[in-house]
């Protein structure tokens, strides 16, 4: 129950300072980046914009030096983060590398894999995606089947993985797979004999396929692994023990504020069209305002965790539940609102139309609400 106790969260005066920084950088650099595009706020990607993000300084901003990080706090790389979502701007390209493939290899590979790769993302220069999901194993990771078995100058990697973002224009994939059938009793020990490993996408035998999502986009990925060869050092951490590196990843993966931002572009558009002397605009939108205002301080408590050097992996999991929740529901609001009155082809109804189809996915990724809730239920006792 501890763990869901989350503090208020504060920002010092230095992290506002920072903010009317990045503002003015934004003001500049999405001057061209017009309302439909910003719609899909961090799955939208740019290297461009990901080079410019890492000459300001803003990847890596809590990493050492040594790593090319800039050894700045956590609430200030909320700020930014913050802002970069609320403005709806492409920082698809390096998300998922500055969130948590930078922060796993500098845990788990601190003096093979990160000096050679971190700088690299600090430097909005390398992209990563995420090997995880499989094939036929839904929710249940344990049940994954890819594997890695060890040669004389290194480990063979087959296998496939599935709904992996931004794998067509990935440098590096961490891959979670199978190293040891042998001595695991999997009734009661599912999770041993995984081990993760960095892989170059362009390594041979690697095959990346789109997925088109229902908006059209490719976004998703299948990837195939056919005698995928990668040096012994491409080993994370020690092998065996990838489920529990999984874990600190997963608390990354679900801590930031995209987990109740995705959708900030269709609020801003419901609040521009909204009409003051309207009783029913004001009632609904100020409660979608209040509840993102319960959220941020929620985000902002996790953030704080983080600062702290505490594990957030719970409060984490109930801010990704709750957020999705809302975002989800502000689909159909916006048509109870604005569905007769919104112009074809204009910024609202562009909105309404990209929510509508983008949200299904907001209780899958990063953990489904099942998975989630059963975090939370575990946590406070009831499981």
């Amino acid at each position: 129950m501890q763990g869901l106790l989350i503090a208020p969260g504060t920002l010092p005066p230095e992290c506002e300072a920072l903010r009317a920084e990045v503002r003015a950088f934004l003001a500049e650099a999405m001057m061209d980046i017009p309302p439909a595009r910003r719609n899909r706020n961090w799955s939208g990607a740019s290297a461009e914009f990901s080079r410019k993000m890492g000459e300001r300084g803003w990847i890596g901003m809590t990493w050492p030096k040594r790593y090319g990080g800039h050894e700045r706090s956590s609430l200030e790389r909320y700020v930014v983060l913050e802002e970069m979502l609320a403005a709806g701007a492409p920082v698809g390209a390096h998300w998922v590398a500055d969130r948590q493939s930078g922060p796993l290899l500098m845990r788990f590979a601190p003096d093979t894999l990160a000096p050679r790769i971190v700088p690299r993302i600090a430097r909005g220069e390398a992209f990563f995606c995420i090997g995880m999901s499989e094939p036929d194993s839904g929710s249940d990771l344990a049940s994954i089947r890819s594997r890695a078995d060890r040669s004389a100058d290194g480990w063979v990697i087959n296998g496939r993985k599935v709904w992996t973002s931004g794998a067509h224009r990935a440098h590096f994939m961490i891959a979670l797979v199978r190293t040891d059938d042998k001595g695991a009793d999997r009734s009661t020990n599912r999770h041993a004999g995984m081990s993760q490993f960095l892989i170059d996408m362009q390594t041979p035998g690697l095959t990346v396929r789109p997925i088109i999502n229902q908006l059209g986009e490719h976004d998703f990925n299948e990837v195939t692994l056919d005698d995928v060869r990668v040096p012994h050092e491409n080993l994370i951490g020690n092998e065996g023990e990838g489920w529990k590196q999984v874990g600190a990843e997963l608390a990354f993966e679900r801590s930031g504020p995209e987990r109740y931002l995705s959708s900030s572009q269709l609020l801003l558009e419901m609040l521009d069209a909204a009409d003051a002397d309207n009783p029913q605009h004001a009632l609904a939108l100020g409660r979608v305002v209040a509840q993102y205002g319960t959220l941020r301080q929620m985000s902002l408590g996790v953030a704080g965790m983080l600062a702290r050097g505490e594990n957030p992996a719970l409060a984490a999991a109930l801010v990704k539940d709750q957020g999705a929740l809302v975002e989800q529901a502000m689909p159909d609001l916006a048509h109870e609102l604005f569905g007769d009155q919104a112009e074809p082809g204009s910024t609202l109804d562009v909105a309404m139309r990209y929510s509508a189809l983008a949200v299904p996915s907001f209780s899958l990724r990063g953990g489904t609400r099942e998975i989630l809730r059963g975090i939370i239920a575990k946590g406070m006792d009831l499981r």
